[in-house]
């Protein structure tokens, strides 16, 4: 068990912390995130889609950024700027491999992308993998995937009436 001291950022709008890279960090870094995102107005179903993307990112870092036991952080920072809450969660492991055992169904960072308005995946100067996450918190966002915000899986893509349109 270990004990978290105050986060070396932390104003409500902003924060950067680091966490050890074990499944009970994850819902810690969670909360403090989406303390982050509530401050800055995120509420509701948007408030939903931030949790779910970070959980997943979270997750992501602790699962697959060290193997075979290896110690690691995983660093979470969050600022909030022009009315959009930026995410970005980075470890110091191996980087981005596709692992011959890696665990889960490989749905994560196709979930991330949809419930975000921006997304990107980097490789970080000082080693390991850096996800970045845009959400635009003042306006209604409409879905860039064919994936459901709920996490029930894929919907079909809108199809227009073109029988209307005649």
């Amino acid at each position: 068990m270990w004990v978290f001291g105050e986060p070396s950022m932390s104003r409500g709008d902003a924060l950067s912390e680091s966490y050890p890279a074990v499944p009970e960090a994850v819902p810690l870094a969670r909360r403090a995130l989406i303390a982050v995102a509530a401050a800055a107005g995120a509420a509701g179903e948007r408030l939903e889609e931030i949790r779910l993307a970070v959980s997943e990112a979270l997750t992501n870092a602790v699962v697959h950024a060290y193997r075979n036991g290896e110690a690691g952080r995983f660093h979470v920072t969050a600022a909030v700027a022009s009315n959009e809450l930026w995410v970005l969660v980075g470890d110091d492991g191996r980087g981005l491999h596709a692992w011959n055992d890696s665990r889960g169904l490989g749905i994560g960072l196709s979930l991330i992308s949809g419930l975000s308005d921006d997304f990107a995946i980097v490789t970080r100067a000082s080693g390991g993998t850096e996800v970045q996450m845009r959400f635009d918190l003042g306006k209604a966002r409409v879905p860039s995937s064919g994936l459901s915000h709920e996490g029930r899986g894929l919907r079909q893509p809108l199809q227009p009436d073109l029988a209307s349109q005649r």
